[in-house]
């Protein structure tokens, strides 16, 4: 890497760093992101596996990895990290109960020297990144340290491809840097191979995010939820991952299908919960009675979730599900999650981020839309045929099911790299 990147970092770094340290998503565990541990980490032994998964969704998309890859490697010690706050609280909730982590840790800041500290404090033989993490200084200080690199759930949209060549130019080519690449489909390994990474090192193997849906769904309806939301007989339409911009919409086709289907309710669930507050104010700003999930209140037509955790179970309380991030510039979010409760699955235009799963839902159980009002006139359709929603539900949880198993493909291939 070039001394003019390297300067760059640095001026970036210092320029982002009253945000790093005041930002309610990333202001634990500074002194780990910085490279410091003291004392060692808890994990010992060998082989160490350090899996990395930026948020909470990203770890949840390891958790089956990490289940195969003990099944494979009863004595592999690992070590999951993440970026957000949430990422890393996920991890520990869901892996190091059940024996499948030894220590969750917080991705270094890509400096040079944080990222050499991590590497020597946390010793992996093997460190797997996940999607488009390719950090260049986290990539080098592992390379330089004789660490195994690995490549899962591997995302190159076409729109990048330009950005990771100008960066390559900076960095060196990162690619050629991993041992294994597993890219999620077909056209993003070809990008990788375009990209100029080894093509005995490419694999496509899918996305491990179907995977993790068999054990992030529960097996029946939260009874607690549905108290506390008030929710008897009549049908609930929730927009889970909304982002700024989108919820006005929702709402007024919300308030326009309410008028002519009197037993419908709203539960909106911003991507961000700090948002909840705002998206209340909006409801409350067009007449709407609403309240936040969590204060205590009665069936008002529009609830707004302010909670962590919750949103699978509002998905198998819901009759229609919408799924935010795809009317504006985000890309989409996960729509495989409600498919997976047996839920009609809609979702706007821009899904670039999860082209994979609208490949698997379109025509069997998700519906794309191109703008609010096409999305007002599909769920009064679906609204009058209850039958017909029954169905879709039904196609949408099957089509999961025939997707799965990236999972024990990812896990033997890391296994492979273990000493």
């Amino acid at each position: 890497m070039t001394w003019a990147a390297i300067a760059i970092e640095y001026v970036v770094f210092w320029l982002m760093l009253p945000f790093l340290l005041l930002h309610p998503r990333v202001r634990q565990g500074i002194r780990l992101r910085l490279g410091l541990y003291h004392p060692a980490p808890a994990a010992q032994g060998s082989p160490r596996v350090w899996l990395h998964g930026a948020s909470a969704g990203d770890v949840l998309g390891l958790v089956p990895i990490v289940r195969e890859l003990k099944a494979l490697r009863p004595d592999a010690r690992v070590i999951v990290s993440a970026i957000t706050d949430s990422g890393a609280s996920m991890a520990r909730q869901r892996l190091i109960p059940q024996g499948l982590a030894e220590l969750v840790t917080f991705l270094p800041y890509d400096l040079p020297g944080a990222c050499r500290r991590a590497i020597a404090a946390v010793r992996p033989d093997v460190l797997v990144l996940e999607y488009t993490e390719l950090w260049p200084q986290l990539v080098e200080a592992a390379f330089q340290a004789g660490v195994k690199l690995a490549l899962t759930n591997g995302r190159l949209g076409p729109r990048n491809v330009p950005r990771y060549r100008l960066l390559f130019r900076l960095t060196g080519n990162l690619l050629q840097k991993f041992d294994v690449l597993m890219m999620r489909a077909e056209d993003e390994a070809e990008r990788a191979l375009l990209l100029g990474a080894p093509p005995e090192r490419v694999h496509v193997t899918g996305n491990t995010k179907f995977d993790a849906l068999a054990v992030s769904v529960p097996a029946a309806e939260d009874a607690s939820l549905r108290r506390a939301l008030a929710l008897g007989s009549e049908r609930l339409w929730v927009c889970g991952s909304t982002h700024e911009g989108e919820e006005s919409g929702l709402l007024r086709t919300f308030s326009i299908l309410q008028k002519e289907y009197g037993d419908l309710r709203l539960l909106i669930a911003p991507r961000y919960i700090e948002r909840a507050q705002r998206v209340l104010a909006l409801a409350r700003s067009m007449g709407l009675r609403a309240r936040l999930r969590s204060h205590a209140g009665g069936a008002e037509p529009v609830i707004i979730l302010d909670t962590i955790g919750e949103l699978v179970r509002a998905y198998q309380l819901a009759t229609v599900v919408f799924v935010g991030g795809s009317f504006g510039r985000r890309g989409g979010q996960n729509i495989l999650e409600p498919a997976a409760c047996g839920k009609p699955v809609l979702f706007g235009p821009r899904m670039e981020n999860f082209q994979d799963s609208v490949q698997v839902l379109v025509g069997r159980g998700g519906l794309q839309v191109k703008d609010p009002i096409a999305l007002l006139r599909l769920m009064r359709d679906l609204l009058a045929r209850p039958d017909e929603i029954r169905k879709l539900g039904e196609l949408a949880r099957e089509a999961v099911s025939s997707v799965r198993g990236a999972s024990a493909r990812d896990a033997r291939l890391i296994a492979e790299l273990l000493p």
